[in-house]
């Protein structure tokens, strides 16, 4: 039986080019050789594509690379990898591939608009305020889309009417935790509003919430699983790109010390928010477990989670009973699997 041509793509454009390398190498390392014959494909940072192998030499024609090939594995995290971009050339070019489609990719990245759908499908969420950078001033939305244009100082007042401190202040479209900060006062939300607007127009200033941050691995279409919680112990105040990827003292615990009951409503919950966005394959779903109260606050989705060897997707169906190697070959059936 001829083995199934697997184009696994990685690297690219993104701040998380070195967090998809990493993790697209512990997928190549994992991935079973008996089914796959495996063609590494490295997008650089400038966007040049790569045939990775022996050398490393460019694609001229990317599309023809690209149609020679069975199955496409994108690794790549952030923008222009898991934000529906990278999704939609596949869709022209009638590939199947790995992982959520355009639309599910697109709504997952950009968190002001997973909050609005997160809304809708009843799941509960922390206060939040939504904001754009327009040149010199900022874009103040309500609930409602009206917008107020309205100077830094100004914005900040309007927030603080609305929320309490502390406030996470996170680009919009951005993943790793890249451009997040924790307020504490009013001076520190204007210094991170300006710092994350580096990282794209669209902000998101949410209220903090005290308590634990678990997370849930989902697999599937339209039969999705759900693996046991996890919970994240950040070495840091909150969890950072740094306490994510530097710090060692950051940990996991799998599964997460929590009443079996509020596992299962978790289990429950990401299910539900994967299927709110249209996910198919894969996603790994983010929430709080309140300290004083128990109750459950989804955070966020990712739909192209990490792959690394200490990353909480496979970790987590790993403590379920799927080992790396098999929840890679069940994500490649998935996406050969006709829509």
């Amino acid at each position: 039986m001829a083995k199934t041509k697997l184009g696994v793509i990685f690297g690219g454009m993104s701040t998380e080019n070195e967090v998809s390398v990493a993790s697209a190498k512990s997928i190549l390392k994992n991935l079973d050789k008996e089914k796959y014959e495996i063609y590494p494909i490295y997008i650089a940072k400038d966007g040049i594509w790569y045939q990775e192998g022996e050398d490393k030499e460019k694609i001229e024609d990317i599309i023809g690379y690209l149609q020679s090939l069975d199955v496409l594995f994108p690794v790549l995290h952030g923008l222009y990898g898991e934000d529906g971009t990278i999704q939609g050339l596949f869709e022209l070019l009638k590939k199947p591939y790995v992982g959520c489609g355009v639309l599910a990719s697109s709504v997952g990245m950009d968190k002001a608009y997973t909050k609005i759908i997160f809304d809708r499908a009843g799941l509960k969420q922390a206060k939040y305020e939504y904001i754009r950078k327009d040149k010199e001033k900022f874009i103040y939305m309500d609930k409602h889309f009206n917008e107020e244009r309205l100077q830094l100082e100004e914005v900040a007042e309007k927030i603080v009417q609305n929320l309490t401190f502390p406030m996470f202040i996170k680009p919009s479209n951005s993943g790793s935790s890249v451009g997040i900060n924790k307020a504490k006062n009013i001076e520190e939300l204007k210094k991170y509003i300006t710092y994350a607007a580096k990282f794209d127009n669209k902000i998101l200033i949410e209220e903090g919430i005290e308590g634990k941050e678990v997370e849930c691995a989902v697999l599937g279409k339209e039969e999705v699983i759900a693996s046991c919680v996890g919970e994240i112990k950040s070495a840091e105040e909150f969890y950072s790109y740094d306490a994510k990827y530097k710090n060692e003292e950051s940990r996991t615990d799998i599964p997460a010390n929590i009443p079996d009951e509020i596992a299962n409503e978790i289990r429950k919950q990401a299910v539900k928010a994967f299927k709110s966005i249209d996910g198919k394959g894969l996603s790994r779903v983010d929430f709080f477990v309140e300290n004083e109260t128990n109750e459950i606050y989804i955070n966020e989705i990712n739909t192209l989670p990490g792959f690394t060897n200490i990353s909480m997707y496979p970790k987590l169906f790993e403590a379920s009973g799927i080992t790396y190697q098999e929840l890679l070959s069940k994500l490649i059936e998935l996406s050969e699997e006709n829509p």
